[in-house]
C-alpha cells in the first residue's frame, strides 16, 4: 500500500479515537466533580499527577492579594531602613559624644575648654560652632560669650533648661558666624558657688540641624560636663 494510501486511512481514524476520547474524557470529568472524594482521598495519585490537597486553613493568594502583600512588605521594608537608620544616626552620635567628652575632661583652662567645643563642634559633629556664654558683665573667661543678667531666661525662657530649633539670638550667641546659623541646641547651665547662669550653645547651617520636636540628652550631658570642667578653675 502507498504512503498516501495509508495517510488517508490513518487520519478518520485517529479522528474517531479523539473524538472518543473526548466523550470518555467528559464523562469521566462530571464524574469527579460529582465524586470528588474519589481522587482527593488518593494521596498517591495527587502526588502522581503533581497535585496537592489544600488544607481549609491555607489562604490561597490571588493576584490583588499578592499585590496587597507586596505593598504591606514594602512598607515594613521602608519602615525598618528608616529605623536602622535612626539607630546607627543615634549610636554614631553617642560615640562621637563619648570622645567629645574625653576632649573636653583634658582642657587646660577656660580658654582651652571653649576652644576645644568649638572643634568638636565642628569636626565631630559638623556644626557650625558651639560657645558658651556666661552672665556676667564682669569675670567673662576668654573665648567664652558674654551675656548681660536675665540673657539667659531670654534664650531659653525663664523656666526652660533647653531649646531645640530656631532663635532670634544667634548674633548675641555666634557673633560673625550668626548668618551661617540656621537652627541651634541650647542648654541652661549653673558653674560654681554661689552659681552663675549660662548657656551650652551648639548651632548648625541646617533648619533642620535642630528642631522642637529632637531629644536634647546628649546635649544636656554635654553641658553637664562643661559645667563640671569649668568648675576646677576659678574665674580671675
Amino acid at each position: 500500500m502507498s504512503e498516501a494510501g495509508r495517510s488517508t486511512r490513518t487520519k478518520p481514524a485517529d479522528a474517531v479515537l479523539a473524538k472518543a476520547l473526548e466523550k470518555d474524557w467528559r464523562t469521566v470529568a462530571g464524574f469527579l466533580r460529582e465524586h470528588p472524594q474519589f481522587i482527593l482521598d488518593d494521596s498517591d495519585l495527587l502526588h502522581e499527577l503533581g497535585l496537592w490537597r489544600r488544607p481549609d486553613n491555607v489562604v490561597e493568594f490571588g493576584p490583588a492579594a499578592l499585590a496587597r502583600l507586596s505593598e504591606a512588605k514594602t512598607r515594613e521594608s521602608a519602615a525598618r531602613q528608616e529605623l536602622e537608620a535612626t539607630a546607627m544616626a543615634n549610636f554614631a552620635a553617642q560615640a562621637q559624644t563619648h570622645a567629645a567628652v574625653v576632649d573636653l575632661l583634658e582642657a587646660r583652662n577656660h580658654a582651652d575648654l571653649a576652644r576645644r567645643l568649638e572643634e568638636i563642634a565642628q569636626l565631630r559633629f559638623g556644626l557650625v560652632g558651639a560657645v558658651i556664654g556666661l552672665e556676667g558683665p564682669d569675670r567673662i573667661p576668654a573665648g567664652w560669650r558674654g551675656l548681660e543678667a536675665g540673657q539667659c531666661d531670654d534664650l531659653l525662657s525663664p523656666n526652660g533648661l533647653s531649646r531645640m530649633g530656631s532663635t532670634p539670638h544667634t548674633a548675641l550667641l555666634f557673633g560673625a558666624h550668626a548668618e551661617a546659623v540656621q537652627s541651634v541646641a541650647m542648654v541652661r547651665m549653673a558653674i560654681w558657688s554661689p552659681a552663675r547662669q549660662a548657656v551650652l550653645a551648639f548651632g548648625s547651617d541646617d533648619p533642620n540641624g535642630f528642631t522642637p520636636e529632637m531629644g536634647c540628652e546628649l546635649v544636656a550631658f554635654l553641658a553637664r560636663v562643661v559645667e563640671r570642667t569649668a568648675e576646677r578653675w576659678p574665674v580671675l
